[in-house]
Parts: C-alpha cells; sequence; structure tokens
C-alpha cells in the first residue's frame, strides 16, 4: 500500500477555501448593506438560525454578534417548530442560514414570521431558492466547489458562510462605534474585561490592612508595621490620615548605607514626602501602567489627600492584569 500525501490533500482543500473566499468578495454588495442597515435600525434581537452544519455555523454567527454590540442569539430550527419559537418577538429578525435554500425546517417557519411581521433574512448559496424567495433580505454565500473532493461535505459552503457571518459581526461593530470597554463588558471573565473594568478599588487593601504610621514613630517600630502588612512599604499621615510621606523597603536600604540610626531616628525623618500616588477609581491597567513608568512596585491611594487603600505589584498579579 503506497504511502498516501496527506499534506498535498490538506494543501488542496486550503487552495480551495481560499478561492471560495475570494469568490464571496463580490457578495459585499447592496444586499450586505441592506441587511447591515436593517438590523442597525431594528429595536428587537437577531435571532439565527440553521440545521446540520449550518446550525453549528450559525451558533458562532450569533456569539460574535452577542459579543460584539448587537443582541443576538441561536435558536434551532427544530426546537422553535416545538414551543421555542415563543422567544422571538415581532420587533426581532431572524437570520436564516441554508446553503442549499431548502431547509425544511426552516422553511416551515417562515409563515410564522410572515404572520408575526419578523423580518427575515436568508444566507443561502441560491438566490433562487425557496428561502431566498421568501425572506427580505439574501446575503448569498455561492462557492465554486467544496473542498470536499466528493463535493458532499459541506466545507467551502461552511466557511464562507463563517466569513459572511464574520463580516456582518465586524461591520456592525464598527458601524455603532463598539469600544474595546463595551468589549470588555460583555466577557467579564477574560483576560480583557479583567483589565478593562477592574478598578484599584477593588483590589486595594483597606482598613486594618492597611499600612500606616505616624511621623513620630522610631524607624524600627515603622519597619515592624511594613513587616506585618505586607506590601513592603507603610504610609505616614496625621491624625487625621492626611498623607505625610511613605517609607518602602528599598528607603531602608537606603538608610542603612547611610548608617542611619534605626532606633533614635523618626521615620518622619526619613520619608519620601512626594510619593506618586492615585485614586481608587482610577483602572487597574491605568494603575498598573503608572506604576511602570515610575519604576515602583506598591501605590497610595488618595481621597481629597486623605489616605483610604494601599496596593503593591503582587496585587495587580493576583488580579490577573499584569
Amino acid at each position: 500500500m503506497s504511502e498516501f500525501d496527506f499534506i498535498g490533500s490538506a494543501k488542496r482543500v486550503l487552495n480551495t477555501e481560499v478561492q471560495a473566499l475570494m469568490h464571496i468578495e463580490r457578495y459585499f454588495d447592496g444586499h450586505f448593506e441592506a441587511v447591515c442597515q436593517a438590523i442597525l435600525n431594528h429595536q428587537g434581537k437577531v435571532i439565527v438560525m440553521g440545521i446540520g452544519k449550518s446550525g453549528h455555523i450559525g451558533k458562532k454567527i450569533a456569539a460574535t454578534l452577542a459579543s460584539t454590540g448587537t443582541s443576538a442569539f441561536f435558536v434551532h430550527p427544530g426546537e422553535a417548530a416545538h414551543g421555542d419559537l415563543g422567544m422571538v418577538e415581532a420587533r426581532d429578525l431572524v437570520i436564516a442560514i441554508s446553503n442549499s435554500g431548502e431547509a425544511h425546517e426552516i422553511i416551515s417557519l417562515f409563515p410564522v414570521f410572515k404572520r408575526l411581521g419578523i423580518t427575515t433574512v436568508s444566507m443561502t448559496g441560491k438566490p433562487e431558492s425557496t428561502m431566498g424567495k421568501l425572506s427580505d433580505y439574501h446575503l448569498q454565500i455561492t462557492v465554486p466547489k467544496e473542498a470536499c473532493p466528493l463535493e458532499l461535505a459541506p466545507t467551502s459552503s461552511s466557511t464562507a458562510t463563517l466569513v459572511m457571518g464574520d463580516a456582518l459581526a465586524m461591520a456592525l461593530l464598527e458601524a455603532r462605534g463598539f469600544s474595546e470597554e463595551d468589549f470588555a463588558l460583555s466577557h467579564p471573565g477574560g483576560a480583557l474585561g479583567r483589565k478593562l473594568l477592574l478598578k484599584l478599588s477593588d483590589i486595594m487593601h483597606t482598613g486594618d490592612a492597611l499600612p500606616m504610621v505616624s511621623p513620630n514613630t522610631l524607624i524600627r517600630e515603622a519597619l515592624l508595621e511594613i513587616s506585618n502588612k505586607g506590601l513592603g512599604m507603610t504610609t505616614i499621615v496625621d491624625d487625621k490620615q492626611t498623607l505625610l510621606g511613605i517609607f518602602t523597603d528599598g528607603d531602608l536600604r537606603r538608610i542603612l548605607d547611610r548608617r542611619v540610626d534605626i532606633h533614635e531616628t523618626t521615620i518622619g525623618e526619613v520619608m519620601i514626602t512626594t510619593p506618586t500616588t492615585a485614586t481608587p477609581n482610577m483602572l487597574a491597567a491605568e494603575g498598573l501602567n503608572l506604576m511602570q513608568s515610575k519604576k515602583i512596585s506598591g501605590l497610595v491611594l488618595l481621597e481629597q489627600n486623605k489616605v483610604v487603600g494601599a496596593l503593591n505589584m503582587h496585587d495587580l498579579l493576583k488580579a490577573g492584569v499584569v
């Protein structure tokens, strides 16, 4: 038995699908623009439907729309015919996907769509198909050939459908002026969400965990506060908790080099009186940038010049911001 050319086969698939994607560029036309405008003008949700491989692609398209500013979800046509159609309202817009345009599970739902006055968009490879004719709008996804050598398994056509959906979602994203902050709101559990939504107030140390001494405290006593609170620094405040200065592990090394007596000298004599500070409402990502630019490992947080919190680089690391 001769060895099969797996790499050659894979390259043929790739080349066939690349040609298919180049082919569908011609379908980004007035029909595509009209569908985008229809979705922008609708006050309801976008309901994506598809059966088989088109259903799998439809789920991804719905998820991409939902995460980029267009309220959308997937409804299986079979389940829709048995009750799930109740999730669809008259103000919604349906995107129905079928390469042949003859998926009977979807076609059977069109009378209901028409009765409710629901706007319909079909995404098919055959504009003259039943779905193409029944829909208010049509997005064409015709490809020259499938990558399957038997011309049976949806391959090029499913890839083209996916790209058409991505193009639709991205065009809508840009038209809405959708931002990174908007994206983070729908991805609060992801790294981007943590970076864009998390504030310093969410991770700062407060209350008894906040290192704080008076300016008359001896250095050796201040060192105990630094050690006990574990932030590598302490704030120096007056009786109203107004910030007077800070003292860090790095400052300790510097005063030891100067042979300062830590048992006789007060922290007020050696503190840094112009420390870098921030506010609790600052985004954690901004706090990180500030610390990196100043080459510091800790940050004191103020409100009206009063110390309300503190944190260090380790806190940002634990929060997933770094």
